[in-house]
């Protein structure tokens, strides 16, 4: 029987044998300042033939053109550099079983390194702020000692990460730049079933790329994903997509391109994206104080089936049934038990148990509110008073920075037979790389002829032209039987 996954649409590949940015691709929250006071373009339709008959509107083609155009140049891709941990080989199981494809491609690269092994991975992102404030995901960015920004004019910046939240997967980033493209942020909560929407972003690095479908569903809730009622869509979104905006035919973001749900770790019809709503009220907090605070009641919840409904006594299968109270927790001390269906929060209605968690999640703690439940056919309210979710530390940037000046490499003049067999005069074999040669993508092995056009022959040569380089240099190295200049950042 097949199994299926969710899996996020980031992605992480381990540089093994590439030289300086020549690293194979791999699978893996507004009210902005806006550049125009006006909505934006919007998304033209063809006229159709013939009027539409009946009460059902003719389906035409849509025209993504103009947004495209206009908001384009406000996705950004986004590339970051972390260290790998050393880890032992793994055994990914059978070739036959339907995950090995899936952990063989788009798995962590689980080999053993070599000295320090740079991780690379890319993903998308929007600016919303003109000053450089982006919104992206927060798996994208996860790991990384290092953010870079790529804008569509080809511009790149380093960026500083504001803040992190994982529960929704929203992070903040920002860019050194002013008066910059940016996007207008919509209300998701309008959104309807089956109208037309577009992604852009960068899936397997092609970047600026754009997709479209239709909205599939609303307020879906993903496997350990509780805190976000995910906009379902059948518009094409793979790796390297993570972080990008999901557009409405009004050319307004209502959406972060997040999730997948696919057997073989590409696209297969189903994406997911994190609602702007949701999206706003977490960037609002990780820019004021750095990170998010959450309501809590303490209840297990799952969906009412008809079975259950019958059970319960309850004319239709609504609602969230309560299946564990926490000891000790607001919703116990509230008098929640286990068997109760939650139907109302205050004034919203749940109508299925993944609305639960979001509304929950929204209101402040210590604050009061009613709780209506049905417990044995018979309705209830109980008074709740609403507790505080254990916060993690989702401030970032807490990167270790490789110091100043320093190359990164062990290296020893080559003995006479390493001479004979490579025919060199000179030259430096590499021994063990880290740092600024390792970000380049510079191996043990190499061999460093010359630093910035002068040869060196020896280490002592090789220090001296490194105090007057400044900080940048420019390395050639043979590997093999070729030769290649690499740059390196040295700082």
């Amino acid at each position: 029987m097949n199994r299926k996954l969710i899996i996020r649409s980031s992605i992480a590949a381990a540089v093994l044998a590439a030289l300086a940015g020549g690293y194979a691709v791999g699978a893996q929250g507004l009210s902005p300042s806006l550049l125009a006071t006006k909505p934006a373009a919007v998304a033209t339709e063809a006229t159709p033939a013939a009027p539409a008959t009946g009460s059902v509107a003719m389906a035409v083609a849509t025209d993504f053109s103009g947004i495209v155009e206009r908001f384009g140049p406000a996705v950004v891709n986004i590339s970051v550099t972390g260290k790998a941990k050393r880890v032992e080989q793994a055994d990914l199981g059978d070739e036959n079983d339907p995950f090995y494809e899936f952990f063989r491609h788009f798995g962590p690269q689980l080999k053993r390194p070599q000295g320090s092994q740079i991780v690379r991975g890319q993903g998308s992102g929007f600016i919303v702020r003109n000053d450089g404030l982006i919104l992206t995901n927060a798996h994208v960015i996860d790991g990384a000692q290092e953010v870079s920004v790529k804008l569509t004019d080809r511009r790149e910046f380093s960026a500083k990460v504001l803040g992190v939240d994982k529960k929704t997967d929203i992070a903040i980033i920002k860019i050194d730049a002013k008066n910059l493209p940016v996007v207008v942020i919509g209300d998701a909560s309008k959104i309807r079933v089956g109208e037309p929407v577009l992604a852009i972003g960068a899936p397997y690095g092609f970047e600026n790329t754009a997709t479209a479908g239709i909205v599939s569903a609303k307020s879906r809730t993903l496997q350990d994903d509780t805190y976000v009622p995910f906009i379902q869509t059948d518009v094409a979104v793979n790796p390297g997509n993570s972080g990008g905006p999901l557009f409405n035919m009004r050319g307004e973001v209502i959406g972060i391109n997040s999730q997948i749900y696919s057997q073989t770790g590409g696209y297969q019809g189903l994406s997911f994206a994190i609602p702007m709503n949701v999206v706003s009220k977490v960037q609002d907090q990780l820019v004021k104080h750095g990170k998010v605070t959450r309501g809590r009641i303490g209840v297990t919840v799952q969906d009412v089936n008809q079975a259950l409904a019958d059970s319960f006594g309850l004319k239709t299968p609504h609602g969230a049934l309560v299946s564990g109270v926490d000891k000790g927790g607001p919703a116990e001390k509230a008098g929640v038990e286990p068997g109760d269906v939650i139907v109302k929060l205050g004034d919203k209605v749940i109508e299925r148990s993944g609305d639960l968690p979001a509304l929950v999640a929204e209101l402040a703690p210590g604050s009061k509110t009613a709780l209506e439940v049905i417990r044995k056919g018979s309705d209830k309210t109980l008074t709740l008073t609403i507790g505080e979710m254990k916060a993690e530390k989702v401030t970032a940037n807490e990167h270790t920075a490789v110091p100043p000046g320093k190359l990164g490499l062990a290296v020893r003049p080559l003995n006479a037979d390493e001479q004979d067999e490579t025919g060199i005069r000179g030259g430096l074999l590499v021994q063990q790389v880290s740092g600024p040669a390792a970000k380049a993508g510079i191996q043990p092995g190499d061999v460093v002829l010359a630093l910035n056009g002068t040869p060196v022959r020896s280490v002592d040569e090789l220090r001296k032209l490194l105090d007057n380089a400044g900080k940048h240099a420019a390395l050639l190295i043979q590997r093999d039987s070729s030769r290649i200049f690499v740059p390196v950042d040295l700082g």
